[in-house]
Protein backbone atom coordinates (compact mmCIF):
# COMPACT_ATOMS: atom_id res chain seq x y z
CA UNK A 1 0.00 0.00 0.00
CA UNK A 2 2.73 2.40 0.94
CA UNK A 3 4.59 1.77 -2.60
CA UNK A 4 1.22 2.39 -4.16
CA UNK A 5 1.00 6.01 -2.63
CA UNK A 6 4.80 6.90 -3.28
CA UNK A 7 4.33 5.67 -7.12
CA UNK A 8 0.69 7.92 -7.41
CA UNK A 9 3.07 10.87 -5.29
CA UNK A 10 5.51 10.25 -8.20
CA UNK A 11 3.59 10.22 -10.58
CA UNK A 12 1.23 13.80 -9.62
CA UNK A 13 5.08 15.29 -8.62
CA UNK A 14 5.84 14.87 -12.88
CA UNK A 15 2.57 15.87 -13.92
CA UNK A 16 2.12 19.09 -12.08
CA UNK A 17 6.48 19.62 -13.02
CA UNK A 18 5.00 18.66 -16.65
CA UNK A 19 2.20 21.04 -16.20
CA UNK A 20 4.30 23.86 -14.73
CA UNK A 21 6.70 23.57 -17.74
CA UNK A 22 3.91 23.67 -20.52
CA UNK A 23 2.81 27.13 -18.87
CA UNK A 24 6.29 28.43 -18.64
CA UNK A 25 6.89 31.71 -20.61
CA UNK A 26 10.18 32.81 -22.42
CA UNK A 27 10.98 36.55 -21.61
CA UNK A 28 12.74 37.89 -24.38
CA UNK A 29 14.41 40.72 -25.24
CA UNK A 30 15.77 42.06 -28.27
CA UNK A 31 19.44 41.07 -27.45
CA UNK A 32 18.55 37.53 -26.01
CA UNK A 33 16.81 37.24 -29.66
CA UNK A 34 19.59 37.69 -31.73
CA UNK A 35 21.62 35.71 -29.69
CA UNK A 36 19.33 32.42 -30.05
CA UNK A 37 19.35 33.88 -34.07
CA UNK A 38 22.92 33.61 -34.39
CA UNK A 39 23.10 29.94 -32.54
CA UNK A 40 19.79 28.44 -34.04
CA UNK A 41 19.04 29.62 -37.22
CA UNK A 42 18.56 27.15 -39.92
CA UNK A 43 19.73 29.23 -42.89
CA UNK A 44 22.49 30.77 -40.90
CA UNK A 45 23.98 27.07 -40.04
CA UNK A 46 23.44 25.80 -43.39
CA UNK A 47 24.84 28.82 -44.91
CA UNK A 48 28.15 27.95 -42.65
CA UNK A 49 28.36 24.81 -44.43
CA UNK A 50 28.90 26.23 -48.06
CA UNK A 51 32.02 28.24 -46.38
CA UNK A 52 33.58 24.21 -45.25
CA UNK A 53 32.88 23.13 -48.91
CA UNK A 54 34.28 26.19 -50.16
CA UNK A 55 37.39 25.18 -47.97
CA UNK A 56 37.38 22.27 -48.78
CA UNK A 57 37.79 22.83 -52.19
CA UNK A 58 41.10 24.89 -51.59
CA UNK A 59 42.80 21.17 -50.22
CA UNK A 60 41.55 19.67 -53.68
CA UNK A 61 43.53 22.26 -55.72
CA UNK A 62 46.57 21.82 -53.68
CA UNK A 63 46.77 17.95 -54.58
CA UNK A 64 49.06 16.84 -56.74
CA UNK A 65 48.06 14.28 -59.61
CA UNK A 66 48.23 10.87 -58.85
CA UNK A 67 50.76 8.61 -60.94
CA UNK A 68 49.03 6.41 -63.19
CA UNK A 69 50.87 2.40 -63.01
CA UNK A 70 50.18 -0.03 -66.32
CA UNK A 71 50.59 -3.80 -66.53
CA UNK A 72 49.92 -6.34 -68.79
CA UNK A 73 50.38 -10.47 -68.50
CA UNK A 74 50.45 -12.50 -71.09
CA UNK A 75 46.46 -14.00 -70.49
CA UNK A 76 47.36 -17.52 -72.44
CA UNK A 77 50.35 -19.53 -73.99
CA UNK A 78 48.58 -21.57 -76.65
CA UNK A 79 52.01 -23.85 -76.62
CA UNK A 80 51.76 -24.75 -73.03
CA UNK A 81 48.15 -24.34 -72.53
CA UNK A 82 49.16 -22.30 -69.37
CA UNK A 83 47.74 -19.19 -68.45
CA UNK A 84 49.23 -15.82 -66.84
CA UNK A 85 52.71 -17.16 -67.31
CA UNK A 86 55.58 -14.57 -66.15
CA UNK A 87 58.83 -16.79 -66.66
CA UNK A 88 61.37 -15.53 -69.10
CA UNK A 89 61.10 -18.79 -71.17
CA UNK A 90 57.57 -19.02 -71.65
CA UNK A 91 55.62 -15.96 -70.70
CA UNK A 92 55.67 -12.36 -71.12
CA UNK A 93 54.85 -9.00 -69.01
CA UNK A 94 55.08 -5.46 -69.31
CA UNK A 95 54.74 -2.37 -67.37
CA UNK A 96 54.59 1.09 -66.80
CA UNK A 97 54.11 4.26 -64.30
CA UNK A 98 53.71 7.79 -65.50
CA UNK A 99 52.72 10.81 -63.83
CA UNK A 100 51.61 14.21 -65.35
CA UNK A 101 53.00 17.39 -64.73
CA UNK A 102 50.66 20.84 -64.86
CA UNK A 103 52.72 23.94 -66.54
CA UNK A 104 51.74 27.41 -66.69
CA UNK A 105 51.27 27.42 -62.87
CA UNK A 106 48.01 25.82 -63.81
CA UNK A 107 47.92 24.59 -59.92
CA UNK A 108 48.77 27.30 -58.17
CA UNK A 109 46.18 29.59 -60.05
CA UNK A 110 43.86 26.51 -58.78
CA UNK A 111 44.62 27.22 -56.03
CA UNK A 112 44.37 30.86 -55.51
CA UNK A 113 40.58 30.70 -57.36
CA UNK A 114 39.58 28.35 -54.76
CA UNK A 115 40.76 30.85 -52.12
CA UNK A 116 38.65 33.34 -53.50
CA UNK A 117 36.02 31.13 -53.22
CA UNK A 118 36.51 31.06 -50.02
CA UNK A 119 35.79 34.94 -49.99
CA UNK A 120 32.67 34.36 -51.61
CA UNK A 121 31.13 32.09 -49.28
CA UNK A 122 32.05 34.03 -46.41
CA UNK A 123 30.32 36.98 -48.10
CA UNK A 124 27.17 35.46 -48.92
CA UNK A 125 27.09 33.91 -45.60
CA UNK A 126 27.40 37.52 -44.29
CA UNK A 127 24.89 39.32 -46.64
CA UNK A 128 22.01 36.77 -45.62
CA UNK A 129 23.18 37.12 -41.92
CA UNK A 130 22.42 40.99 -42.87
CA UNK A 131 19.22 40.45 -44.12
CA UNK A 132 17.82 37.63 -41.77
CA UNK A 133 18.81 40.37 -38.82
CA UNK A 134 17.14 42.57 -39.88
CA UNK A 135 13.83 40.24 -40.40
CA UNK A 136 14.76 39.47 -37.21
CA UNK A 137 14.70 43.09 -35.68
CA UNK A 138 12.02 43.88 -37.66
CA UNK A 139 9.41 41.05 -36.90
CA UNK A 140 10.53 41.50 -33.17
CA UNK A 141 9.23 45.32 -33.10
CA UNK A 142 5.63 44.04 -35.42
CA UNK A 143 5.01 41.27 -32.79
CA UNK A 144 5.82 43.83 -29.97
CA UNK A 145 3.42 46.15 -30.98
CA UNK A 146 0.88 43.83 -32.22
CA UNK A 147 1.13 42.51 -28.93
CA UNK A 148 0.69 46.16 -27.23
CA UNK A 149 -2.31 46.82 -29.64
CA UNK A 150 -4.03 43.37 -28.85
CA UNK A 151 -3.86 44.14 -24.89
CA UNK A 152 -5.76 47.86 -25.88
CA UNK A 153 -8.47 45.93 -27.35
CA UNK A 154 -8.83 43.82 -24.21
CA UNK A 155 -8.67 46.22 -21.95
CA UNK A 156 -11.42 48.24 -24.12
CA UNK A 157 -13.43 44.79 -24.65
CA UNK A 158 -13.36 43.84 -20.54
CA UNK A 159 -14.46 47.41 -19.98
CA UNK A 160 -17.25 47.33 -22.71
CA UNK A 161 -18.64 44.04 -21.53
CA UNK A 162 -19.02 45.76 -18.19
CA UNK A 163 -20.77 48.41 -19.59
CA UNK A 164 -23.32 45.98 -21.78
CA UNK A 165 -24.22 43.97 -18.39
CA UNK A 166 -24.89 47.66 -16.70
CA UNK A 167 -27.03 48.39 -19.70
CA UNK A 168 -28.60 45.41 -19.64
CA UNK A 169 -29.99 45.81 -15.90
CA UNK A 170 -30.86 49.35 -16.14
CA UNK A 171 -32.74 47.96 -19.10
CA UNK A 172 -34.79 45.56 -17.36
CA UNK A 173 -35.18 48.44 -14.67
CA UNK A 174 -36.86 50.74 -17.74
CA UNK A 175 -33.95 53.40 -17.33
CA UNK A 176 -32.31 52.93 -20.80
CA UNK A 177 -33.50 52.32 -24.30
CA UNK A 178 -33.28 49.15 -26.12
CA UNK A 179 -31.55 50.82 -29.34
CA UNK A 180 -28.65 52.13 -26.63
CA UNK A 181 -28.08 48.36 -25.34
CA UNK A 182 -27.67 47.44 -29.25
CA UNK A 183 -25.39 50.04 -29.52
CA UNK A 184 -23.14 48.92 -27.15
CA UNK A 185 -23.41 45.21 -28.20
CA UNK A 186 -22.18 45.99 -31.72
CA UNK A 187 -19.12 48.18 -30.40
CA UNK A 188 -18.10 44.76 -28.34
CA UNK A 189 -18.59 42.69 -31.61
CA UNK A 190 -16.72 45.00 -33.82
CA UNK A 191 -13.72 45.69 -30.63
CA UNK A 192 -14.01 41.27 -31.15
CA UNK A 193 -13.88 41.11 -34.42
CA UNK A 194 -10.75 43.72 -34.66
CA UNK A 195 -8.65 42.25 -31.83
CA UNK A 196 -9.16 38.57 -33.50
CA UNK A 197 -7.59 39.63 -37.30
CA UNK A 198 -4.95 41.07 -35.08
CA UNK A 199 -4.25 37.85 -33.24
CA UNK A 200 -4.17 35.84 -36.35
CA UNK A 201 -0.98 38.40 -37.63
CA UNK A 202 -0.08 38.52 -34.23
CA UNK A 203 0.48 34.54 -34.25
CA UNK A 204 2.20 34.66 -37.87
CA UNK A 205 4.15 37.27 -36.29
CA UNK A 206 5.32 34.63 -33.28
CA UNK A 207 5.60 31.88 -35.85
CA UNK A 208 8.40 33.95 -38.00
CA UNK A 209 10.05 35.00 -34.30
CA UNK A 210 10.39 31.37 -33.38
CA UNK A 211 11.56 30.16 -36.77
CA UNK A 212 14.39 32.92 -37.16
CA UNK A 213 15.59 32.16 -33.49
CA UNK A 214 15.05 28.39 -33.95
CA UNK A 215 12.89 28.18 -30.65
CA UNK A 216 10.36 25.22 -30.39
CA UNK A 217 6.52 25.61 -31.99
CA UNK A 218 5.15 25.54 -28.60
CA UNK A 219 7.51 28.06 -26.35
CA UNK A 220 5.20 30.83 -25.18
CA UNK A 221 6.38 34.11 -26.01
CA UNK A 222 6.84 37.36 -24.03
CA UNK A 223 8.56 40.42 -25.40
CA UNK A 224 10.39 42.95 -23.64
CA UNK A 225 11.58 45.98 -25.41
CA UNK A 226 13.82 48.10 -23.39
CA UNK A 227 13.59 51.76 -24.63
CA UNK A 228 16.95 53.11 -23.17
CA UNK A 229 18.91 51.21 -25.95
CA UNK A 230 17.22 53.44 -28.25
CA UNK A 231 18.91 56.63 -27.56
CA UNK A 232 20.73 57.57 -31.04
CA UNK A 233 18.34 59.30 -33.46
CA UNK A 234 19.22 58.98 -37.14
CA UNK A 235 19.41 63.15 -37.53
CA UNK A 236 22.39 63.13 -34.92
CA UNK A 237 24.34 61.33 -37.71
CA UNK A 238 24.99 62.74 -41.18
CA UNK A 239 23.77 61.06 -44.73
CA UNK A 240 27.31 61.09 -45.75
CA UNK A 241 28.84 58.84 -42.65
CA UNK A 242 25.63 56.58 -43.46
CA UNK A 243 26.79 56.04 -47.23
CA UNK A 244 30.49 55.40 -46.31
CA UNK A 245 29.46 52.97 -43.54
CA UNK A 246 27.36 51.41 -46.45
CA UNK A 247 30.20 51.18 -48.48
CA UNK A 248 33.05 50.09 -46.11
CA UNK A 249 30.32 47.26 -44.59
CA UNK A 250 27.34 46.10 -46.78
CA UNK A 251 28.79 42.34 -47.81
CA UNK A 252 26.43 42.45 -51.00
CA UNK A 253 28.98 44.88 -52.31
CA UNK A 254 32.39 43.26 -51.05
CA UNK A 255 30.37 40.05 -52.67
CA UNK A 256 30.13 41.78 -56.42
CA UNK A 257 33.81 43.15 -56.22
CA UNK A 258 34.98 39.60 -55.39
CA UNK A 259 33.48 38.20 -57.91
CA UNK A 260 34.80 40.22 -60.41
CA UNK A 261 38.40 39.27 -58.76
CA UNK A 262 37.34 35.14 -59.08
CA UNK A 263 36.29 35.98 -62.72
CA UNK A 264 39.51 37.71 -63.18
CA UNK A 265 41.61 34.71 -61.34
CA UNK A 266 39.30 32.26 -63.61
CA UNK A 267 40.48 34.01 -66.88
CA UNK A 268 44.33 33.58 -65.90
CA UNK A 269 43.47 29.80 -65.32
CA UNK A 270 42.01 29.30 -68.73
CA UNK A 271 44.83 30.87 -70.54
CA UNK A 272 46.68 28.62 -68.68
CA UNK A 273 44.50 25.34 -69.20
CA UNK A 274 45.51 26.62 -72.95
CA UNK A 275 49.03 25.89 -72.76
CA UNK A 276 49.46 21.59 -72.75
CA UNK A 277 50.49 19.80 -69.38
CA UNK A 278 53.58 17.03 -70.04
CA UNK A 279 53.03 13.68 -69.16
CA UNK A 280 56.28 11.53 -68.26
CA UNK A 281 56.58 7.94 -67.82
CA UNK A 282 58.94 4.99 -67.23
CA UNK A 283 58.43 1.01 -68.70
CA UNK A 284 59.65 -2.01 -68.62
CA UNK A 285 58.87 -4.92 -71.14
CA UNK A 286 60.36 -8.69 -70.90
CA UNK A 287 59.80 -9.42 -74.42
CA UNK A 288 57.74 -7.75 -76.45
CA UNK A 289 60.18 -5.05 -77.42
CA UNK A 290 64.10 -5.29 -78.57
CA UNK A 291 66.00 -5.34 -77.01
CA UNK A 292 64.35 -7.83 -74.46
CA UNK A 293 63.80 -6.84 -70.78
CA UNK A 294 63.57 -3.54 -72.27
CA UNK A 295 63.46 0.05 -70.32
CA UNK A 296 61.75 3.23 -71.88
CA UNK A 297 61.63 6.23 -70.78
CA UNK A 298 58.34 7.86 -72.14
CA UNK A 299 56.85 11.64 -72.82
CA UNK A 300 53.63 12.52 -73.77
CA UNK A 301 52.42 16.20 -74.88
CA UNK A 302 49.18 17.08 -76.87
CA UNK A 303 49.75 19.37 -79.30
CA UNK A 304 47.07 22.52 -79.37
CA UNK A 305 46.85 22.36 -82.99
CA UNK A 306 42.51 22.87 -82.94
CA UNK A 307 41.56 23.47 -78.90
CA UNK A 308 43.32 26.04 -77.43
CA UNK A 309 40.43 26.71 -75.08
CA UNK A 310 38.88 29.33 -76.42
CA UNK A 311 35.23 28.90 -75.08
CA UNK A 312 36.57 28.75 -71.95
CA UNK A 313 38.44 32.04 -72.24
CA UNK A 314 35.83 33.59 -74.03
CA UNK A 315 33.01 32.83 -71.20
CA UNK A 316 35.93 33.84 -68.40
CA UNK A 317 35.80 37.35 -70.56
CA UNK A 318 32.48 37.41 -70.47
CA UNK A 319 32.17 37.04 -66.97
CA UNK A 320 34.67 39.84 -65.93
CA UNK A 321 32.35 42.32 -67.91
CA UNK A 322 29.32 40.66 -66.53
CA UNK A 323 30.77 41.10 -62.59
CA UNK A 324 31.88 44.46 -63.47
CA UNK A 325 28.40 45.76 -64.49
CA UNK A 326 27.45 44.30 -61.19
CA UNK A 327 29.36 46.12 -59.07
CA UNK A 328 27.96 48.86 -60.59
CA UNK A 329 24.21 47.73 -60.32
CA UNK A 330 24.89 47.05 -56.77
CA UNK A 331 26.64 50.93 -56.06
CA UNK A 332 23.81 52.06 -57.35
CA UNK A 333 21.48 49.92 -55.13
CA UNK A 334 23.10 50.50 -51.82
CA UNK A 335 22.98 54.52 -52.43
CA UNK A 336 19.37 54.57 -53.23
CA UNK A 337 18.93 52.43 -50.58
CA UNK A 338 20.37 54.38 -47.97
CA UNK A 339 19.06 57.51 -49.49
CA UNK A 340 15.52 56.75 -49.26
CA UNK A 341 15.87 55.22 -45.61
CA UNK A 342 17.66 57.91 -44.11
CA UNK A 343 14.69 59.96 -45.42
CA UNK A 344 11.96 57.57 -44.55
CA UNK A 345 14.00 57.56 -40.84
CA UNK A 346 14.16 61.87 -40.50
CA UNK A 347 10.30 61.51 -41.72
CA UNK A 348 9.07 58.97 -38.49
CA UNK A 349 11.47 60.59 -35.97
CA UNK A 350 10.72 64.21 -36.33
CA UNK A 351 6.74 63.32 -36.08
CA UNK A 352 7.52 61.03 -33.59
CA UNK A 353 9.13 63.74 -31.86
CA UNK A 354 6.13 66.16 -32.78
CA UNK A 355 4.14 64.04 -29.91
CA UNK A 356 3.70 65.22 -26.30
CA UNK A 357 4.91 63.00 -23.84
CA UNK A 358 2.21 63.53 -21.79
CA UNK A 359 -0.18 62.90 -24.08
CA UNK A 360 -0.73 59.47 -24.10
CA UNK A 361 -1.26 60.09 -19.81
CA UNK A 362 -3.78 62.73 -20.61
CA UNK A 363 -5.58 60.93 -22.76
CA UNK A 364 -5.57 57.73 -20.56
CA UNK A 365 -7.27 59.96 -17.98
CA UNK A 366 -9.29 61.49 -20.27
CA UNK A 367 -11.01 58.83 -20.99
CA UNK A 368 -11.11 57.33 -17.15
CA UNK A 369 -12.84 60.48 -16.64
CA UNK A 370 -14.84 60.20 -19.67
CA UNK A 371 -16.35 56.58 -18.76
CA UNK A 372 -17.18 58.04 -14.95
CA UNK A 373 -19.21 61.09 -16.90
CA UNK A 374 -20.59 58.27 -18.89
CA UNK A 375 -22.04 56.48 -16.34
CA UNK A 376 -23.41 59.62 -14.28
CA UNK A 377 -25.23 60.58 -17.33
CA UNK A 378 -23.20 63.83 -18.12
CA UNK A 379 -22.99 62.84 -21.79
CA UNK A 380 -24.62 60.91 -24.24
CA UNK A 381 -23.87 57.46 -25.23
CA UNK A 382 -23.16 58.84 -28.81
CA UNK A 383 -20.29 60.96 -27.54
CA UNK A 384 -19.18 58.22 -25.66
CA UNK A 385 -18.92 55.89 -28.32
CA UNK A 386 -16.98 58.91 -30.64
CA UNK A 387 -14.82 59.53 -27.86
CA UNK A 388 -14.18 55.70 -26.96
CA UNK A 389 -13.10 54.79 -30.65
CA UNK A 390 -10.94 57.96 -30.82
CA UNK A 391 -9.11 56.43 -27.93
CA UNK A 392 -8.51 53.51 -29.35
CA UNK A 393 -7.63 54.82 -33.03
CA UNK A 394 -4.94 57.46 -31.07
CA UNK A 395 -3.48 54.39 -29.18
CA UNK A 396 -3.10 52.45 -32.21
CA UNK A 397 -1.86 54.88 -34.21
CA UNK A 398 1.18 55.54 -31.34
CA UNK A 399 1.72 51.99 -31.68
CA UNK A 400 2.59 51.86 -34.99
CA UNK A 401 4.80 55.04 -35.09
CA UNK A 402 6.97 53.75 -32.60
CA UNK A 403 6.93 50.37 -34.83
CA UNK A 404 7.95 52.19 -37.93
CA UNK A 405 10.51 54.46 -36.07
CA UNK A 406 12.42 51.64 -34.65
CA UNK A 407 12.34 49.59 -37.52
CA UNK A 408 13.61 52.45 -39.96
CA UNK A 409 16.33 52.40 -37.11
CA UNK A 410 16.65 48.94 -37.99
CA UNK A 411 16.72 49.24 -41.55
CA UNK A 412 19.34 51.72 -41.54
CA UNK A 413 22.20 49.50 -39.85
CA UNK A 414 20.39 47.16 -42.89
CA UNK A 415 21.52 48.96 -45.44
CA UNK A 416 24.81 50.50 -44.11
CA UNK A 417 25.67 46.87 -43.05
CA UNK A 418 26.92 47.89 -39.68
CA UNK A 419 25.25 48.27 -35.88
CA UNK A 420 24.88 51.95 -35.31
CA UNK A 421 21.04 51.55 -34.09
CA UNK A 422 21.21 49.40 -30.87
Amino acid sequence: MTRICMLLILFLALTARATLAQTDTLSLNLSQAESLFLKNNFDLLASNYEIDKAKAEIITAKLFENPTLEYENLFYNHETKKFLQTSYAYGQYAGSISQLFKLAGKRNKNIKLAQTGVKLAEYEYFDLLRTLKFELVNTFYKTYFAAQSVKVYQEQISSTDQLLKAYDLQLKMGNVATKDLMRIKSLLINLKAEQAGLLNELEDNYKDLKLLCGLNAATSIDLVLNQSEHHLSPDKIPYSALLDSARANRADLKLAKTDLLYNEGNLKLQKAMAIPDIEIGLSYDLKGNYPEKYTGLGLKIPIPLFSRNQGEIKKAQVGIAAADMNIKKQEALLENEVFNTYKTALRNEKLYSEIDPAFTTDFNTLISRLIKNFKARNISLIEFLDLYDAYKENTLQLNKLQFEMMSTRAELNYVTGSNIFK
